[in-house]
């Protein structure tokens, strides 16, 4: 009780203690008079702390006789929160919940939703606990019969930070019990280890097959999508009029929607992708390596791919089409305001996948509560790729040990410097921000050479910017100059029609400035002076720099890669627009005939470089 004073008194809050019995628990007035204390308690924000007073207590072996109304701290627990008819009961272990085998196994899954009818006979339990009475067993034991008075339960771990605030906000922590849990449960589920287990048992199978054979099954969903283009348009509709009517972001809205001639153009990049080269089984290197070994670095697939992206249904089609092309299983969770969209695109592409790959190589993932399971899945899934929100990468980033490729914010920057061609200056701000104002790589920021500040072109540039419905936003110079609002952030993303404006005073200014504001996505210099625009084209730190061309063309498609996953801004592995060589890797093949090392006796190392030959 001197440790719960201590440690309450630090939040201000006052804890008592309350020492009970069994026999406490058979007089009517006393749990008449508990529910009222405990309530006038917590109305004096004041904690009661209850505890079995072993002092008086009747039993004669307390740690060993199962009998009476309560015989541990678990079990009651879970009787005062019948008495007082209380919300919620959170039982804190040592572990994250239920698990189907042991928590240490890695082959064990978490139990988010344990189902009485299903899960009492498979689950079993060690040893009882060594802090106290019951263990694991106990906690069961009370939660069950809790929920089933009415009473939610999550059993989680008290070790984990924050887990009691995450409940309250109704994450998916631990393992809930509720009356009403076997109503939840559709007999058919699959699980995310089943589902990432099979996905990666076909993509084993889908690269097994011919180069040819996967190339007719890019083509077999093209025609696909094709063929059933009024079906996917009709589902695509139904999300964006129910996004409307939910109030979603126009930003949001314009991505959902797939606009007429969408399908034609996705089929058109599959073929494209289809006829491109093939990527599985390629020779990056080829060596003599010692004594008729020869050794060969080829590419391969990463094997399970888990996309998690935001609003954009052609998306889907592009993922689902390089994963294919490079044998990769793939688990896809959409956005649920392309639920509709999402799911006609998966049920025709898997249509197309032949029985002897099976069409569990393209998993669809329901429920954003099964991200936090999936993410876990370190030993079966190879690479996340986020596509969505900086609120949505930062936290993927922060709950899994898998490799996260991909982007948080886009915030790409034009520079005009003073030497611009004021045409091509033009024209180039114009497409940039509006060809496609909700793009990841659209500009979000116009950086402008001081000496422009008195300058017809930097009117120009404006005009045509509000011509065209942008809302110009300053930074602490151009707000000034300009009589412009104040930017938020030089750090804003609008993806709409919207614009920060900012002087810089040459382009070293500007490369510092994006440096410090920018995200290593996508920025470009506006500019006649040579030796001007190789200095910013070098010293620029971002996946893509471009000199007198539009930020807009940094994109799988047009840069030839057939697709893409999506745009990194990391260094590690790929970066920039991710196609069909960002979702491979490598292995060594080394051919002998009987070699042994037997400490290196008598073997001369050549390394000598031999003509790549293509192993289909």
């Amino acid at each position: 009780m001197a440790l719960y004073d201590t440690l309450f008194s630090q939040l201000d809050v006052t804890s008592s203690q309350h020492l009970v019995t069994d026999s406490d628990f058979r007089n009517d007035s006393f749990r008449e008079q508990l529910s009222e204390t405990v309530k006038s308690l917590l109305a004096l924000k004041v904690i009661p702390v209850f505890n079995e007073n072993d002092a008086v207590s009747t039993r004669r072996a307390p740690y060993e006789d199962s009998s009476g109304i309560f015989w541990d701290n678990d079990s009651l627990a879970g009787l005062l929160a019948m008495e007082v008819k209380a919300d919620l009961l959170v039982l804190l272990s040592d572990v994250e919940g239920l698990y189907s085998g042991p928590p240490s196994d890695p082959n064990s899954k978490p139990i988010h939703t344990y189902i009485k009818e299903k899960h009492q006979a498979e689950i079993t339990f060690g040893d009882k606990s060594r802090l106290g009475r019951g263990g694991m067993t106990a906690k069961v034991d009370a939660a069950v019969c809790a929920a089933s008075s009415g009473i939610p339960v999550v059993i989680t771990s008290g070790y984990a930070t924050d887990n009691i605030i995450k409940l309250l906000q109704g994450k998916p922590v631990g393992t809930l019990f509720h009356k009403d849990a076997h109503l939840w449960t559709s007999v058919n589920e699959v699980d995310a280890r089943e589902m990432a287990v099979a996905a990666r048992e076909c993509s084993r199978r889908l690269q097994a097959m011919s180069s040819e054979d996967r190339r007719k099954l890019l083509l077999d969903v093209a025609d696909a999508l094709e063929a059933n283009e009024s079906l996917i348009m009709a589902e695509n509709e139904a999300d964006v009029a129910a996004a409307k009517a939910d109030g979603y972001e126009k930003a949001l809205i314009s991505r959902l929607a797939l606009k007429p001639g969408k399908i034609a153009a996705l089929a058109k990049s599959i073929r494209v992708l289809a006829d491109m080269e093939e990527p599985i089984g390629h020779i990056v290197k080829r060596t003599d390596f010692a004594d008729g070994l020869i050794l060969e670095k080829t590419s391969c697939p990463l094997c399970v791919l888990l996309i998690v992206f935001e609003s954009r249904p052609d998306a889907f089609v592009q993922i689902a089409s390089l994963a294919i092309r490079t044998g990769n299983g793939l688990l896809l969770k959409g956005g649920k305001e392309a639920r509709r969209s999402n799911a006609i695109l998966h049920k025709i592409i898997t249509s197309a996948i032949p029985d002897n790959v099976g069409d569990k190589l393209i998993g669809l993932v329901a429920s954003r509560e099964d991200i936090p399971d999936l993410l876990k899945l370190d030993d079966v899934i190879d690479l996340v790729i986020p596509r969505g929100s900086n609120s949505l990468v930062s936290q993927i980033n922060n709950s899994t040990k898998i490799p996260v490729l991909g982007h948080a914010d886009r915030v790409c920057h034009v520079y005009v410097d003073k030497s611009a061609n004021p045409d091509m200056a033009k024209k180039i701000v114009r497409d940039a921000k509006i060809d496609y104002p909700a793009a990841c790589n659209t500009m979000e920021t116009l950086l402008l050479h001081q000496d422009l500040s008195n300058n017809d072109l930097l009117k120009e540039l404006l005009a045509e910017l509000r011509r065209e419905g942008v809302t110009l936003y300053g930074g602490p110079r151009a707000s000034s100059l300009l009589n412009l609002p104040r930017a938020q952030s030089l750090h804003c993303e609008y993806s709409s029609h919207a614009c920060t404006v900012e002087f810089v005073d040459d382009v070293g200014a500007a490369i510092d400035h994006i440096h410090q504001h920018g995200i290593s996505h996508t920025d470009c210099i506006v500019t006649e002076d040579r030796e001007v625009a190789e200095m910013f084209l070098h010293r620029v730190d971002s996946a893509a720099v471009f000199h007198n061309a539009n930020t807009r063309f940094c994109d799988g498609a047009r840069f030839g890669l057939g697709a893409e996953v999506g745009v990194s801004t990391s260094r590690v592995h790929a970066r920039g627009p991710v196609g069909v060589e960002g979702l491979l890797t490598t292995r060594w093949i080394l051919r002998g005939s009987g070699q042994v090392v037997d400490g290196d006796k008598g073997v001369t190392y050549s390394h000598k470089d031999l003509p790549l030959q293509t192993q289909i």
